[in-house]
C-alpha cells in the first residue's frame, strides 16, 4: 500500500471497511490534521508527492463519507466523529461564518476581533480622512512600503485608494508575474478622500468632487531581490528612510545615492523623513517558505538600522486569498483561518518582529467591484500604520519638550 494517511482505528461500525490512503505534501501541517480529523489520526507525509494539500483534504472527506454510508446510516448524523471509537454525539459539523460546512481547518472563534460592517468601514474612513499628525509643522505622515519583488506594494496602494474612491481603481502602476520589479523609482501617493474636505484643509477654489489629499502618504519604491536589475541596496533604502532621496529618484544597483545625486536632500528634516516603514510580504511565499535566507537577512538587517532611527515598522501580509480557500470565498474568515494565523506567525519570525505588528490584507488585483470585508481589512491596516506613525511623533514631541 502506498505511503500516505493512516487513519488509525475507525469506528467499530466501519472496522471492516477498507479506507484508501492519500499521499501528503511535505509542507502539510501534521498537528493541524490531527486537530481536524481526531486525536487518534496518524499522518505520514510523503517526501516525493507534491499533490496540493487542499485536494488531499477533499479526498479524505469523500473517503470518510463513502465508508460511513456503506456501513452505518447512523454515522451520517452531524455527531459522527471520524478517527475515533466514540459513538456519534450531538457535536455539529464545523462550519464557516456563512453557515456552510467546511472541510478546511478553522478556529471556533476569530483570534482577533473585527466588525465586518458598513458602520465599521465608515468609522475607519472618517478617522483616516480626518487624521492630522500630532507633531508640529508635520503636514503628513509618510509611510514607506518595502518588500521583495512581487509582494504587492503597488497593489496595496491602489487597493487602499480604491476604498476611498468607492470603486476599484489603479493609483500606482502594477506589474504581474515578472521576476523584475515594475516600480523603478521613488513615488509618493497621498491618499485622497472624495467626500468633502476637512475644515480648513481644502485649497480655495478646489473642485469638491475631486476630493482632497489626506494626511497619509504611501511611498512606493523598487522591490529588492530583483533577479534582473539587482534592486535597491541597503544604502539606498536607508537613505530613502532618512529623507535624502528626492521624489522620482530612479534606483540603480551600481550607483549609490549620494550628495552628487541630482536633487539629493543634504539636511532632511522630520517632514522629509519616513515616519513608518511597512514591510510587505506575499503570504503564499511565506507559507511555502519560498523566501530565501538572504531575503530574511535583509529584513532583519533593515529592522536593526531602522529601529536605531526611532522609526517603527509593521508587516502587511498580502495574498491571503491564495493560502486559504475559505478566506478566498469570504475575507471575513481571515481571523478564523488556521492557515492565515499560522502564516502570520511565520511572517513575524521571518522579519524578526512581534506578531501584533503583522496584519493581513487582501488587495484588489482581478476584481472589478469592491468587497466590504476586504475594505475593512485594508482600512484597518492603514489605521494600524497611522498608530505606529503617531508613536514616532509622540516620541519626538516628548524629546523636544524635555529640551
Amino acid at each position: 500500500m502506498a505511503s500516505g494517511f493512516n487513519f488509525g482505528s475507525l469506528p467499530s461500525t466501519t472496522s471492516a471497511t477498507t479506507v484508501p490512503t492519500f499521499s501528503v505534501p511535505p509542507c502539510f501541517n501534521i498537528a493541524t490534521a490531527t486537530r481536524v480529523f481526531g486525536a487518534s489520526t496518524t499522518v505520514t507525509p510523503s517526501s516525493t508527492d507534491d499533490e496540493p494539500v487542499l485536494s488531499t483534504l477533499r479526498q479524505i472527506n469523500s473517503a470518510r463519507d463513502t465508508a460511513v454510508s456503506s456501513t452505518d446510516k447512523e454515522a451520517k448524523k452531524p455527531g459522527f466523529k471520524f478517527g475515533t471509537r466514540e459513538k456519534p454525539s450531538a457535536r455539529k459539523a464545523e462550519s464557516n461564518s456563512s453557515g456552510e460546512d467546511s472541510i478546511f481547518p478553522t478556529l471556533p472563534a476569530p483570534w482577533r476581533s473585527v466588525e465586518w460592517t458598513e458602520e465599521e468601514k465608515s468609522d475607519l474612513l472618517e478617522r483616516l480622512s480626518s487624521y492630522t499628525p500630532s507633531s508640529r509643522d508635520i503636514p503628513q505622515a509618510r509611510v514607506l512600503l518595502l518588500g521583495p519583488v512581487g509582494s504587492g506594494k503597488s497593489s496595496f496602494i491602489s487597493s487602499a485608494q480604491s476604498v476611498f474612491d468607492g470603486r476599484v481603481t489603479t493609483r500606482a502602476m502594477v506589474g504581474h508575474g515578472a521576476s523584475s520589479s515594475f516600480t523603478r523609482k521613488l513615488q509618493s501617493f497621498p491618499l485622497r478622500a472624495r467626500d468633502g474636505a476637512r475644515d480648513g484643509a481644502r485649497d480655495s477654489g478646489r473642485d469638491r468632487s475631486r476630493g482632497y489629499s489626506t494626511a497619509l502618504v504611501l511611498c512606493d519604491m523598487m522591490g529588492f531581490g530583483d533577479e534582473v536589475l539587482g534592486g535597491p541596496t541597503l544604502q539606498h533604502m536607508l537613505s530613502v528612510i532618512k529623507g535624502h532621496a528626492p521624489e522620482g529618484y530612479k534606483f540603480q544597483a551600481d550607483q549609490a545615492l549620494s550628495s552628487d545625486t541630482e536633487g539629493y536632500v543634504k539636511r532632511p528634516g522630520l517632514r522629509e523623513q519616513m515616519h513608518c516603514v511597512a514591510f510587505v510580504l506575499d503570504a503564499s511565499k511565506v507559507r511555502s517558505c519560498s523566501y530565501s535566507k538572504g531575503i530574511s537577512g535583509t529584513f532583519q538587517q533593515l529592522r536593526r538600522y531602522i529601529s536605531d532611527m526611532g522609526v517603527h515598522q509593521v508587516v502587511l501580509l498580502t495574498h491571503i486569498d491564495k493560502i486559504c480557500p475559505e478566506t478566498a470565498k469570504n475575507t471575513s474568515e481571515a481571523y478564523r483561518s488556521i492557515f492565515v494565523r499560522d502564516t502570520i506567525y511565520k511572517a513575524a519570525e521571518l522579519v524578526g518582529i512581534s506578531v501584533s505588528s503583522v496584519v493581513p490584507v487582501r488587495n484588489y488585483w482581478c476584481e472589478l467591484d469592491l468587497d466590504l470585508s476586504s475594505d475593512v481589512l485594508l482600512l484597518r491596516a492603514l489605521d494600524h500604520i497611522l498608530q505606529y506613525s503617531e508613536l514616532l511623533f509622540t516620541e519626538k514631541n516628548n524629546s523636544t519638550s524635555k529640551d
